[in-house]
């Protein structure tokens, strides 16, 4: 098994490329989506006041079928609302039960590297869904991997180390908890300026 993720700026391509992974033979249990929830898109919530302890928001949104009619509203420390579902997922809520400050991203940055992922770039990602965006993780066998990556890559998403050195040059060095989520009008600045190919 192998882990190909993704980072979306655009909610819309994040499920574009869950729906392509569904339908390439990646079973939904094996998929995981992990969206900022600032501008509140899928519905009210209070998931931004439970940001700081983590708390876990039970309260679950529809989505087109598959792994995406399971998505469910919480609130991790650093980033602030999200949706979630899939096994990261379950994984970040079950660290936000805990109420261990700290605990839902320390249980997304784990729960990626304990499925391969670099460290670094599980940091990477952490900020990018704190930024506005949303990440796409799928266990996929080794023979699908290759084409599990085209679809994450044809779905427009994010080229790593392109945005990763645009955080740094930003100041960005690590996923920092500790600090404010963005709220929605930072995420819409966030988003317009790589709309707009800025850095």
């Amino acid at each position: 098994m192998r882990t190909v993720t993704g980072l979306f700026d655009d909610y819309a391509d994040a499920s574009a490329a869950v729906g392509e992974l569904e339908t390439a033979g990646v079973r939904s249990k094996d998929i995981s989506i992990v969206s900022n929830n600032a501008d509140r898109r899928h519905g009210d919530s209070n998931a931004a006041e439970g940001a700081g302890t983590g708390a876990g928001i039970g309260a679950v949104v529809g989505g087109a079928g598959g792994l995406l009619t399971g998505l469910g509203l919480m609130a991790i420390p650093g980033v602030g609302p999200v949706v979630a579902a899939g096994w990261l997922a379950a994984t970040a809520a079950g660290a936000a039960a805990g109420a261990v400050a700290g605990g839902a991203a320390g249980g997304i940055i784990g729960g990626l590297t304990s499925s391969g992922v670099s460290e670094r770039d599980a940091h990477f990602y952490a900020e990018g869904v704190r930024r506005g965006g949303t990440l796409v993780t799928a266990k996929v066998e080794d023979a699908l991997a290759p084409e599990a990556e085209a679809i994450l890559k044809r779905s427009n998403w994010v080229d790593p180390a392109e945005r990763r050195v645009s955080y740094e040059q930003q100041g960005w060095t690590r996923f920092d908890e500790t600090l404010d989520p963005y709220d929605a009008q930072q995420v819409e600045q966030e988003r317009l300026r790589y709309r707009r190919g800025g850095i």
